[in-house]
């Protein structure tokens, strides 16, 4: 060809438009992702309803006296169902764990459906929070393991969102079937529905996240330390619980066995570093404790605040929670958006300043010239915040965590927000009862049947600490990213 002849362009292969990237809800993951949100629906539908009916229960079972130890049954089992499935689930996968979790949770509800006796009741909670322990754990490790990375702030949000529709349902739906059916009925009304999410998941989950991180790899045996140092934990805090609701100088044998007994399980099964905040995963973990235990040990009151002091009903003071499952999905929905990943830290540090605000203010109800519905309105600024800190944790767990260690993180997670839980409820109760409140169970059969109000002063003295709680949490989220650290010299 001449250098004065046109240069005819070649034909090249044309290149076919990159495929639009799938969401949680595309072909690839749909089914997955209804089958585990359907496990997370159901979970959430009880915890909302069970408290409804929970009074009821014990009264006809004439254990007014053990009340507080059905909730407190829960978890404490769930503490060494956690962390059985973490090894469980790392060794040989989160198929198994989550089925015999799922197994439990049903067997556990049934048992107290049909509970003669209030001892026996306890017990189906007890199998109950096993199972929920495996459940949660597995779950975690699923999304580590079936998800893109770019995919697990959008599950994290999904798995709020299917908090709502129970919050503002679950109460009024367990009223209604305890009033006209029987309490016996919120109990044994949900094992039928785990069918659903069973023959949805596992079979999805069987392709994408069964088995060992590395097949080839030899079995490694459970390790009987972690085993150990888990029924610790979970005895030692149902001591725990027991020395705070009952105030007398026999409850503090108990009370300093228990903690003997947490401390070195504690130490060993989280991650070095935990309580001193240090960098990276370790505060991680320590926020998402700091968040759950000030926040649940806080709302706990809420409904006996409202009854007993401003003279609601049950189902009123329940529904002036209702709003926060709304605003509680909206800021799990925000920090999933992809634009948002550059700003997390200031989401979470945000987050704890909501909470602890919303704590703060909770009892200023107290005065009678404070409208109610002002609770309610702090309230859902708080569980804002808990959107944007509880989500937001999940996320950053996963990407610190190598794959074959998703299922040890994911497990120390649940760890510190269930044991969070048990022991500023159980400080929070134990201040409550020493300044007039009653105790623990005895308040809640106050609650239940609107009886006289208790000591002003006792709410006051369970809020304000549990504020003060969320603002260490503030302090705690500047320190979640480790490559801030300062770099060895």
């Amino acid at each position: 060809m001449s250098a004065l002849e046109p240069r005819v362009p070649e034909k090249t292969a044309a290149v076919p438009p990159a495929p639009p990237r799938a969401g949680i809800l595309g072909p690839a993951y749909r089914t997955l992702s209804i089958g585990i949100i359907s496990v997370i629906f159901l979970i959430a539908f009880e915890a909302t309803a069970v408290g409804t009916a929970m009074p009821v229960a014990a009264r006809e079972l004439e254990g007014i006296g053990l009340y507080a130890f059905a909730f407190s049954a829960y978890f404490t089992t769930s503490l060494f169902g956690m962390v059985l499935a973490g090894q469980w689930a790392d060794r040989q996968g989160p198929l198994r764990p989550l089925t015999v979790g799922i197994a439990s949770f049903a067997t556990g509800l049934v048992v107290a459906g049909t509970a003669g006796a209030m001892w026996v009741f306890v017990l189906g909670r007890a199998i109950q929070g096993f199972g929920g322990g495996l459940v949660i754990v597995a779950l975690y490790v699923v999304v580590s393991r079936a998800y893109e990375e770019r995919l697990r702030p959008a599950i994290m949000a999904a798995f709020a969102a299917s908090w709502v529709i129970p919050s503002i349902v679950g109460p009024l739906a367990s009223g209604t079937v305890t009033e006209h059916l029987g309490w016996r009925w919120v109990f044994l009304g949900i094992p039928p529905l785990v069918v659903v999410p069973l023959a949805i998941a596992l079979p999805a989950i069987r392709r994408t996240a069964s088995g060992p991180v590395d097949p080839g790899a030899p079995p490694v045996a459970f390790d009987r330390r972690r085993i150990r140092l888990a029924l610790g934990i979970s005895t030692g805090a149902g001591l725990l619980q027991y020395a705070a609701q009952d105030l007398r100088w026999l409850s503090l044998l108990p009370g300093a066995v228990g903690v003997a007994l947490l401390v070195p399980a504690v130490r060993g099964l989280l991650p070095r570093g935990t309580y001193r905040a240090r960098r990276g995963l370790p505060s991680v973990v320590l926020l998402r404790g700091l968040a759950a235990g000030a926040f649940i040990g806080a709302e706990s009151f809420i409904p006996l605040m409202l009854v007993t002091q401003r003279g609601l009903s049950p189902t009123l003071a329940g529904f002036s929670l209702a709003l926060g499952g709304l605003t509680w999905a909206g800021g799990s929905w925000l920090q999933s958006k992809g634009r948002m990943a550059p700003y997390r830290e200031r989401l979470m540090v945000g987050g704890m300043v909501m909470v602890a605000a919303a704590i703060a203010a909770a009892p200023a109800v107290l005065i009678e010239s404070v409208p109610v519905w002002t609770l309610a309105l702090a309230w859902a600024v708080g569980c804002l915040g808990m959107g944007l800190v509880i989500g937001s944790t999940s996320v950053l767990l996963l990407k610190l965590s190598a794959p074959e260690e998703a299922g040890a993180n994911s497990a120390a997670l649940q760890i510190s927000d269930a044991l969070a839980n048990v022991v500023l409820l159980a400080g929070g109760g134990a201040a409550f009862a020493a300044l007039g409140g009653g105790a623990v169970g005895a308040a809640h059969a106050v609650a239940a049947e609107g009886a006289a109000a208790s000591h002003p002063g006792a709410f006051v003295v369970v809020f304000l600490p549990m504020a003060c709680v969320a603002l260490v949490g503030a302090w705690v989220a500047t320190r979640l990213d480790p490559a801030s650290a300062p770099e060895a010299v």
